[in-house]
């Protein structure tokens, strides 16, 4: 580096501090390498050994690996990352001879998904009961068949679709690889600049044999180059251009240059890439820049002290539908654990009821406006870091430990815990489900929905992963209302959430953290006016109810067809 003039000016002193700032950061220096039976049974035996297999499986339907979702501020591979620069090595060698796995290879994504139902093979005594068979339904076929104009619905699928693709593409997504025989060195991924800011770009770098004059070019369509500082015998055309070349008759001093080049965005949008070309005469490579906004953090401040402050961290929110008996019900049994907590309500009754008290906060809906409505209005008006969604007829006990789910959510990278719902009859539900999506071309893709798991979670043994749990959980408030809940289903839905939440929730349940349910055996001839409304209402049903989750999964989610156990 040049050195400073005498009569320096204070904006040039501190430009010098920047960049020895970022020479700093860029060159950490050396640090030390990193070290890195089953016993066949006859007779009346075997329809023993099938039923007990079958419920052993029914109630373990997950794998017994298990697996620490506890965030990490760095791990061993982001430190040998931070400490290299160098590409991956690699051969070509076309004409060597190569043996495909067919139990590898037939994993693959082919775009050709189909949905199949399971063929019922077994034919024994209530086989239906003891063993689970995924179905399968014709999306396409059943929300095609009932509408007026089928391939004008296809038409417009399609232009909303191709309009979602143009929305959330990024150039960063695109597959670029460094060849090996390339003698550049650059950095393949990572690289960030906010909009209209400047960067000095890290890792670049020319490895080649030692000739009269070398040289290198840098070109970008989103924004300019330009150099930090100056190396002695290199010289540098193009700044602040988007094309630029550097070249010196001595490698060292090119690629301390090199260390020195910035890049500075010049076309505003919040969220894209820019791809860089770094090449030399008979070598060429690609590599992308992250342009966008930091994602500004939403914190939440719920107390300093030692324990849980359950009533500064959750809200409770439900929606209730003529049943004031049962959310009275709810409401006493909360209050017997959690005086404080906040209880929010939504409720579409026609002749909606006053529900006062501490810590209540009612809200009216118009008559009927449903169930997932209901859920947007009650989490829409959360303001603490977590909320718990509970439906109207549940009841807490001893076992309803909002804390425990408070940990899990504190010491995990999950953004929703499900607990579990015990009936009258004791026993007690989870309703875990893992959910897969699987590509199926032009016309719409496959969802899959089997009961199960992926994995228990290393320091609470009663909680797994999933990708689904029962409508009994507590969630990061801002998660939940990233995703929402579509108003359209207004009678029933509950999946239906947690297929938009696919690959933006990160889910676990726990079968130790208990709510009961209020029970649902009634004789028919004490049961109230109220009661048989509100069974009418919610199982009767219109055609056009009943084909709105068709509409939904064809169209808003661009599914052909799923199966589900």
């Amino acid at each position: 580096m040049r050195k400073k003039k005498k009569n320096s000016s204070p904006e040039s002193d501190s430009a010098v501090t920047r960049i020895r700032s970022c020479w700093k950061i860029f060159n950490p220096g050396k640090t030390a390498k990193m070290r890195i039976t089953c016993k066949k049974c006859l007779g009346p035996m075997l329809l023993i050994g099938l039923t007990l297999l079958t419920l052993f499986y029914a109630w373990s339907p997950g794998t017994s690996s298990v697996v620490d979702v506890r965030p990490r501020q760095g791990n061993q591979l982001q430190k040998l990352l931070d400490e290299t620069n160098q590409g991956i090595i690699s051969g070509h060698h076309n004409d060597i001879a190569y043996h495909i796995k067919e139990d590898v290879a037939s994993r693959l994504a082919l775009n050709t998904c189909v949905c199949l139902a399971d063929k019922d093979t077994l034919h024994l005594p209530f086989s239906n009961l003891l063993f689970s068979r995924a179905w399968a339904h014709n999306v396409s076929q059943a929300f095609l068949e009932s509408h007026p104009d089928p391939e004008a619905a296809k038409s417009r699928r399609a232009q909303e679709y191709n309009s979602f693709q143009r929305r959330s593409y990024s150039p960063a997504d695109e597959l670029i690889i460094a060849e090996a025989s390339s003698p550049l060195q650059y950095p393949t991924q990572g690289v960030k600049v906010r909009p209209l800011k400047t960067i000095i770009i890290p890792g670049l770098g020319l490895k080649e044999e030692t000739r009269s004059n070398h040289v290198v070019y840098l070109t970008a369509t989103l924004g300019t180059f330009d150099v930090a500082a100056t190396v002695d015998r290199v010289d540098v055309k193009g700044e602040g251009a988007k094309h630029m070349t550097l070249s010196s008759p001595v490698l060292s001093a090119l690629n301390r240059q090199l260390q020195f080049v910035t890049y500075t965005n010049t076309v505003f949008h919040p969220k894209t890439a820019d791809t860089v070309r770094f090449a030399t005469e008979a070598h060429q490579s690609f590599f992308s820049i992250k342009i966008g906004h930091a994602t500004i953090p939403k914190l939440y401040n719920s107390g300093t002290q030692k324990e849980y402050n359950i009533s500064a961290l959750v809200t409770i929110a439900t929606k209730t539908f003529l049943r004031y008996d049962k959310l009275k019900d709810l409401i006493d049994s909360i209050r017997q654990y959690y005086p404080t907590v906040t209880i929010v309500i939504a409720d579409d009754n026609k002749q909606p009821q006053p529900v006062t008290g501490p810590h209540i906060e009612h809200y009216i809906m118009p008559f009927g406006k449903g169930w997932f409505a209901g859920r947007n209005l009650a989490v829409s008006q959360v303001t603490t870091k977590y909320v718990l969604w509970a439906d109207d007829d549940f009841i807490f006990t001893a076992n309803t430990k909002l804390e425990r789910m408070v940990d899990i959510l504190e010491r995990t990278t999950l953004d929703l815990v499900g607990g579990a719902v015990r009936e009258v009859t004791g026993y007690t539900a989870t309703y875990r489900h893992t959910i897969s999506v699987e590509e199926g071309g032009e016309q719409g893709d496959c969802l899959h929905i089997r009961n199960g798991y992926h994995h228990v979670i290393e320091g609470f043994p009663n909680c797994v992963v999933a990708d689904a749990v029962i409508n009994f959980f507590m969630g990061r408030t801002n998660k939940v209302l990233q995703v929402g809940f579509d108003p359209r289903l207004s009678r029933r839905g509950h999946l239906e959430f947690f297929i938009d939440g696919l690959g933006s929730l990160h889910i676990g349940s726990c079968s130790d953290i208990i709510v009961s349910h209020a029970s649902k055996i009634q004789v028919p001839w004490s049961k109230t006016e109220s009661q048989k409304a509100y069974e009418k209402f919610r199982y009767s049903l219109s055609s056009a109810e009943t084909n709105i989750s068709d509409e939904i999964f064809y169209f808003k989610n661009r599914f052909k067809c799923m199966t589900s156990h």
